[in-house]
């Protein structure tokens, strides 16, 4: 007897990876198992396959009662099954248990994001050593904005299939390759190759952490966790500058990325020690291979085998190119899709972009050191961290005035329609005040009102798009993460240009006004959102049920 074949949608990022055990659940097909013992059955019959689902983890699944049902009597080998059986499903874990899996997963997740602009800080010496431009420097961040992008397109679906264990621990060992690579590198080419593995290995903790909390929690229990997770991603963008800045002014630029090693190589050991294995696929075939093992090691019965409904999935070229394939054809049909990308996009693009501007104005402006810049960055922390805050309180308070209306995923786009203003009133805030008459308080400032800003659109990104497409949310999450990688690759790559061409307070006003722009489409979708699902392939079959 054989599992029947399951292909649900591949998972691409963090979110709704956990998706996959609910649409595993809803195509099983459960065949009745003949009871046949032992005293019945030839030497050369086959195997009977007991097929178990994802109820099996559950604290009521007995395999005592299926070894009775097939002539299996005996005590002792009835208690080691049952020990062997008690693996079960991580939403049963225990509060402990899960905090302590997601510090070390939030730990990489903060790292992978501190990588990212901890590299801003080196610039001038950096520039001056290898005597290349300020674009040239930014391609850094181009290319590990790449591997950020390229990589969770291959391991996503590998950690989906075969577990986050080792995907994890793998990474965090490319990840401090990476990092002691730009440490010792004495060519600009070596440095850009190390920051494109730096990135490879950073992206996993950046993109599928968001699928650890996912596996962890239920829907309705998922705000908290997601809010704290996003702050690890949002507050560790502004402790790399802030670091850095010191370090490069009092241990020379090399030591931002020693620092970061030493970072990175402690995190992995708490990984490969502390952290378990959270897919609920993963985990029931290991249950059956426990169980296996507990039958065959203690009676000749080895005749019956249990064995996952789910079938591991080799991975191939096919699953990459779906990976890529069908987030495209989201990206290009489905306007919700569309229209969430190109806000999302444009938020983490101000994000990167940031990187190198703070530097740029504050040292034009203010004649900030590098000490100095990196210390501007509080802005980015403290702005993540209230953001964060109001994340996690608003939600028993919109259940509370709105509990209908809540219901549905429009009525989660509410609190961050008006959050997500303050990314464009602090571009306009942040060009404007950026001038040597007003104190540099104000712009900094006005980093913190962006950060408010681009914390809530990610977040509500991700809440949206979950709810809205539910089986196919991976590959709505994977398109919006596409469009988010390649921008912020991009806009680093003019900001100078800009910044010089158009002034700062030009530059503001023109972000400035593209934000207000896409900060209407929360808006309309909060109030035209059903009807725009109730017409998609994807999306529309929920709208009956919110």
């Amino acid at each position: 007897m054989h599992a029947p074949n399951i292909e649900p949608d591949l998972v691409l990022e963090h979110g709704s990876e956990s998706d996959l055990d609910v649409l595993a659940q809803e195509k099983s097909v459960h065949h009745p198992v003949p009871t046949v013992g032992p005293q019945e059955r030839n030497p050369d019959d086959e195997p009977t396959v007991h097929l178990l689902g994802l109820d099996a983890l559950l604290p009521t699944f007995c395999p005592v009662e299926i070894l009775k049902e097939n002539g299996i009597n005996d005590a002792v080998v009835s208690e080691r099954v049952s020990k062997a059986a008690e693996l079960g499903s991580p939403f049963l874990w225990s509060t402990f248990k899960k905090v302590t899996v997601l510090c070390g997963a939030f730990m990489a997740s903060c790292l992978a994001a501190y990588a990212a602009g901890a590299y801003a800080l080196a610039a001038v010496p950096v520039r001056e050593l290898w005597r290349i431009s300020d674009v040239q420097f930014n391609a850094g961040i181009t290319t590990f904005v790449m591997g950020f992008g390229i990589a969770p397109m291959i391991l996503a679906p590998v950690s989906e299939a075969h577990g986050r264990y080792w995907v994890f621990v793998g990474s965090g060992v490319t990840f401090l390759i990476g990092t002691i690579g730009c440490a010792v590198t004495n060519h600009y080419a070596g440095m850009l190759v190390c920051r494109f593995i730096v990135g490879c290995g950073a992206s996993v903790y950046a993109t599928l952490t968001g699928g650890v909390v996912s596996d962890l929690y239920h829907k309705e229990d998922r705000n908290t966790p997601m809010a704290l997770y996003s702050l690890s991603i949002m507050a560790g963008t502004g402790l790399g500058p802030l670091v850095s800045g010191a370090v490069v002014d009092h241990l020379g630029w090399r030591w931002v990325f020693y620092i970061q090693a030493c970072a990175v190589g402690l995190t992995t050991l708490i990984i490969f020690v502390f952290f378990q294995e959270t897919r609920s696929n993963v985990v029931l075939r290991k249950k059956c291979r426990a169980i296996n093992k507990a039958i065959a090691e203690n009676t000749s019965a080895t005749w019956l085998q249990f064995q996952s409904e789910m079938e591991e999935r080799k991975f191939n070229i096919s699953i990459v190119w779906r990976s890529f394939a069908f987030p495209l054809q989201l990206l290009a049909t489905e306007s919700i899709v569309f229209w969430f990308s190109a806000w999302a996009s444009f938020a983490w693009a101000i994000l990167y972009m940031q990187f190198s501007s703070i530097g740029i104005v504050f040292r034009d402006v203010y004649g900030f050191n590098s000490t100095q810049v990196g210390a501007v960055y509080v802005a980015v922390v403290v702005g993540s961290t209230i953001a964060c805050l109001l994340a996690i309180f608003q939600e028993p308070i919109t259940h509370k005035f709105w509990p209908s209306r809540m219901t549905s995923p429009e009525g989660r786009l509410l609190p961050p329609g008006i959050l997500s203003a303050l990314l464009p009133i602090g571009l306009f805030w942040f060009g404007w005040t950026a001038t040597p008459s007003v104190h540099w308080i104000s712009p900094t400032l006005a980093i913190g009102s962006c950060t408010i800003g681009i914390f809530s659109i990610y977040l509500a990104g991700f809440n949206y798009l979950a709810d809205s497409y539910h089986l196919y949310a991976s590959s709505a999450l994977a398109a919006q993460s596409m469009c988010r990688n390649l921008l912020a690759g991009i806009f680093p790559l003019f900001t100078m240009f800009m910044l010089k061409g158009l002034r700062y307070w030009g530059a503001g006003s023109l972000l400035g006004g593209i934000g207000l722009f896409l900060t209407a489409i929360p808006w309309l979708l909060a109030f035209y959102g059903q009807r725009i699902r109730a017409r998609s392939p994807f999306a529309g079959a929920l709208v009956g049920d919110v």
